[in-house]
This record gives C-alpha cells, structure tokens and sequence, in this order.
C-alpha cells in the first residue's frame, strides 16, 4: 500500500504545483511573445532601419540583427544562470523578463533611418543584444524552475510546459502579424503598424513581471540556499563538463529545426514560392496550434517510456520528411499548412522533452547555469544562424538545398539522442 501510494504521489501533481507551473509557463509565454516578434515583422520593418534601395538586403541586414541577438544568449546564460543559482528562479526570472520587455518598448518607439540615420540600426542592434541577453537567462531559469516545481513522474510533463510557453510566444506574435497584416494597408503597417505589435509585446511584459513576483521560489533551491557554495560557471566546467556538451549535443537539431518551422517558414515560404505573407503567417499560426496542443501529450508519453525513444523519433521523422517538404513546397496555403502540420507534430519529440533532459544531468546547485549556457551556445551557432542561412541559401539560388541543410542537423541530433543516458526517474 505504501508503495503504491508513493507510487501515485510521483504521478500527481499537487495544486501548489500546478500554480507554480501555470505561473511560470504564461509568464515564459509573455516573455517569448517579445523574442519572437521581432522575426514575424522583420519583412515589415527591414527597410525601416537600412538604407532604402535593395530589400532583399535590406531584410538580410534585419536578419542579421536577429543572427547577433543570439551572440548574447550564451553570455545571458552564463552571467543571469550564475544569478539565478546563486539567488533564487524567482528573482532570475523577474530580471530576464523585465530586460525582455523594456528592450521591445525601444524598438516600438526607435526613429527610423530616414529620421536619424545610421543610429536607427545601432538602436535596433543593442535592443536586439539586451534581448539576445534576456533570452540567454529565460530558457536556463525557467526550465529549472518548471522542473523542480514538479513531481517525480511527471517532469517532461511540466518540462513541455516551457515549450508551450515558447511556442504560445510565437503564436500571439504570429497572431499579431496575420491580424495587422489583414486590417491594415502596406502603407500603414511599414509606417506604425509594426510599432504596435512591439509595443503590445513590451506591455505585456508588465503582466508576466507580476506573475513572477507572485511566485514561491522552489523546494530544490531552498534546500541548498544556505549552503557554502562556489561559483557555478566554475562548478559546471569543472564537475559537470560531459553534461554541459551533452545539452549542447542534445540542442543542435532541435533549435536549428524549430527556428526554421517555427520562426522563419512564412518567410521563407514568402520569398521561395511566392505565396502571400498574410496566408504563410495563418498557415504558421495553425500548425503552432496543432504543435501546441500535442506538446503536453509529448510530455507524458515521455514520462511513461523514456527520453531516449522519443528524442529519436524527432530526429529520425526529419531526416526522413526534410527532402518531401522542401520539394513540395508551393505557393498553396494548404500544402504550405500540411508541410507545417508535419513538421511541428514531429519537433513535439523534440520541443517535449529538452528543458526536462536538461534538468536532469545537473545537481541544483548548478542547474540554471549548466542548462542556461551550453543550450544558448548551441542557439547562437545554430538556431540564431538559420533564418540568414536559409535567406541566403534561396538569394544565391541554393534554395533547392535547404532540406540537407535541415537533414544534416536531423543525423547530429540522432547520433546525440541514441547515446546518451536515460534519465527517466533520476533523483533531483
């Protein structure tokens, strides 16, 4: 009896649980909301911020602001990871979304080149770099958080929620880009609209900062909060060093595969086929939804057989869809929408199971920065890089080959995903 009572209560969540879940996946949602809008606009206001004259440079400078925000990801992750091991989730969540939010409200209101000239881009550029460092401390804090808020049977369950959190970020940026894109004319979504959709996302930072604040730290920190402890960055190389690049491994497919489905495929869909933006962002915004629907599901099924099997499913899915979805690709709403459809159901593998793998290869006292940098190296190197490399790749007319370079990133991440440990049940 005691046993299958100790049995139940790993599978339950408690309601304090799930507060502190809810709690942090809509605030991790708000904060999202600000990272993503910036690639969902980014055709808009390309020419906003460059010299007027070529857009397709135009939109490859804007994306190269995009690339450069995740060059601060890894040093967001080290320095607000330290932070947020050594003082608390809850205050490292509270900065990270209060930086996120305060650098979109800038961007809302920043002149354009026309009105200041080369300042319009630097601007933009170290908005992007205070976000890119924001970003960099979110994935580390809030995964940790969500992980320790749990039980013992269900961490990808409330690991996925993360995801959630980012993808419901894409979605209302997606959203915003379909609504303004419908209601207004080119005219005016170039002139303000776009300013509209940063200045909502900068708002409602103010209500994901409240969430935060709401909050009890967790168990797992508090237990370890009056101990004599060294510096984590130190503490992770010198400890846990496989670990670290395990996360890194376990990263590459996934983030370079979800920015390019996620994030970048109405833009690309865009500029390869030739399909209208407005019916790209809606075909994106119901493939987010199906994405989003299944991603707990993905959570559970990984608390009930493993890690290991559902990671690989992922990789192997892509490896084998990459070359079909490119090459059907066509300016058709509908197969645009199933190629997306596809594609998310698949990254559910992925995008389920990373912040509780994660978690789970460090102690707590290391945690938040052990998930926090290696995870933004990755990022930068490969998820930052993929909407230029794919712009790029169709402007010099490689645009045929986009599915290797997707394919590719599929074969890393199974050779990563069928090495490594299990780590379905391990102690926190």
């Amino acid at each position: 009896m005691t046993t299958h009572a100790a049995t139940v209560q790993e599978h339950r969540l408690s309601p304090a649980q799930r507060k502190a879940i809810v709690a942090g996946a809509v605030g991790n949602t708000v904060e999202w909301v600000d990272w993503a809008v910036y690639a969902t606009f980014a055709p808009v206001f390309a020419k906003q911020f460059f010299t007027p004259g070529n857009e397709t440079t135009a939109l490859l400078s804007t994306l190269a602001v995009f690339a450069v925000g995740f060059v601060m990801r890894p040093i967001g992750g080290a320095v607000l990871g330290a932070y947020a091991d050594r003082h608390g989730r809850k205050k490292g969540l509270t900065l990270t979304i209060s930086l996120m939010a305060g650098a979109s409200l800038v961007i809302a209101v920043c002149p354009t080149y026309s009105k200041i000239g080369v300042l319009a881009p630097i601007v933009l550029l170290l908005a992007r770099l205070v976000q890119g460092f924001s970003a960099g401390g979110e994935f580390g804090s809030s995964s940790a958080f969500l992980i320790e808020s749990a039980a013992r049977g269900r961490r990808a369950f409330a690991g996925s929620w993360q995801q959630v959190s980012v993808g419901a970020g894409a979605l209302i940026a997606s959203l915003m880009g379909t609504v303004l894109n419908s209601t207004l004319s080119e005219a005016q979504l170039q002139s303000w609209g776009w300013r509209v959709a940063f200045g909502v996302a900068g708002l409602l930072g103010l209500v994901g900062l409240w969430l935060r604040r709401s909050v009890h730290e967790t168990e797992a920190f508090t237990r370890i909060k009056e101990r004599p402890r060294g510096n984590p960055l130190v503490a992770m190389f010198r400890d846990h060093p496989k670990a670290a690049l395990r996360v890194a491994g376990v990263t590459i497919a996934g983030t370079l595969i979800y920015y390019v489905w996620v994030t970048y495929m109405p833009t690309y869909a865009h500029l390869a086929t030739g399909i209208p933006l407005r019916q790209a962002l809606l075909a994106n915004t119901l493939a987010i939804v199906v994405f989003l629907i299944l991603l707990p599901f993905g959570g559970l099924l990984s608390d009930r057989i493993g890690r290991k099997p559902t990671m690989a499913a992922f990789a192997a899915g892509f490896l084998l869809f990459s070359w079909p979805a490119f090459h059907f690709l066509a300016a058709d709403f509908w197969t645009l929408l199933l190629i997306e459809i596809v594609g998310m159901v698949l990254i559910v593998g992925y995008s389920a199971n990373c912040a509780v793998i994660m978690a789970e290869q460090f102690p707590p006292e290391v945690r938040t920065t052990g998930i926090g940098l290696p995870y933004a190296l990755a990022v930068a190197v490969f998820g930052g890089t993929a909407p230029y490399v794919t712009t790029w790749m169709n402007a010099e007319g490689f645009g045929h080959l986009v599915w290797l370079y997707v394919a590719i990133a599929a074969v890393i991440g199974l050779a990563v995903y069928t090495t490594m440990p299990e780590t379905k049940g391990k102690e926190l």
